[in-house]
């Protein structure tokens, strides 16, 4: 079983419209989305849940008013400010609250409870194109690298039950923890970027961020054909960082159409992002 990672170090690439191209190019492959702040494959590939799951992940404090005093120990302690006092009274905010606990520790009239937080679901759900496992952390909701491995974890459970070959995972842009737990073990990445001044920025760093983890990386330049000479740059990067260039994709306003028909951008397949799209899918299967 392989495991393809689809990165782009910064939004707004085209990274999600490629990865369900690839969906619909594979077979015997399961689907995973790993950008669990902003998930949006599901808007390419319609799938119909078949099992949710709660995601529980760290604790989070609550004032019992009736146990109070109004001390302000708690307030004086908090580093993340989510205690204060409000009109002579302690409030706590539990979007600033942390989770760490420390106001649970050492509140003398033990008035702050400490339950689990309910930060999430994930899904694993079927599409045309085969199952897929994918995930929607709550607003303001911490831990999403732990979510990120709870649904790679279920992705490759997927895969055995099945007998599946690949894993086709749609990570998260940047470089931070959510892009970590997609990334490390995976067999190879693929990043997708853009010949603007922050792709090229931002590509450096995933590309980086690969060869701390040992994972092999390829990249493609979407809408290359807006800024050629910056295109020609990227690919000289990407060689000299040790990272295989498998591709150009022009621009091309099919991207825009089969996202507004929750369709893939292979499924009009006489368009020239469509066709690249495709050499691009062939070139990987071979290197992959």
């Amino acid at each position: 079983m392989k495991e393809l990672v689809i990165l782009s170090g910064k939004g707004g690439t085209g990274k999600t419209s490629i990865t369900g191209s690839f969906a619909a190019l594979a077979r015997n492959a399961v689907l995973a989305d790993c950008d669990v702040d902003a998930a949006d494959l599901h808007l390419l590939l319609g799938p119909n849940v078949r099992a949710r799951h709660d995601f529980i992940s760290g604790n989070e404090a609550i004032i019992d008013p009736s146990r109070c005093t109004q001390c302000g120990t708690c307030a004086e302690l908090c580093r993340f400010q989510a205690i204060s006092r409000k009109n002579g009274r302690i409030t706590l905010d539990p979007f600033g609250c942390e989770g760490c606990g420390v106001c649970v520790e050492f509140c003398p009239e033990q008035a702050i409870a400490f339950p689990e937080r309910h930060c999430g679901e994930w899904y694993e759900s079927d599409t045309v194109y085969g199952p897929m496992v994918h995930a929607k952390l709550a607003p303001a909701a911490e831990n999403s690298g732990k979510l990120v491995t709870r649904v790679r974890t279920a992705a490759r459970a997927e895969a055995e039950k099945r007998g599946a070959e690949l894993i086709l995972i749609d990570g998260p842009p940047g470089i931070g923890c959510p892009v970590i737990a997609s990334l490390s073990g995976a067999t190879a990445v693929l990043v997708v970027t853009e010949p603007t001044v922050s792709g090229e920025h931002d590509l450096g760093r995933v590309l980086q961020l690969a060869k701390h983890f040992r994972v092999p990386a390829m990249v493609c330049v979407n809408k290359w054909d807006l800024n050629p000479e910056t295109t020609l740059r990227i690919e000289q990067t990407t060689v000299a960082a040790g990272a295989v260039p498998v591709g150009r994709i022009p621009y091309d306003t099919i991207f825009t159409t089969a996202m507004i028909n929750g369709r893939t951008v292979v499924d009009y397949p006489e368009s020239k992002a469509a066709e690249n799209i495709v050499r691009i899918w062939e070139q990987l299967c071979q290197t992959i």
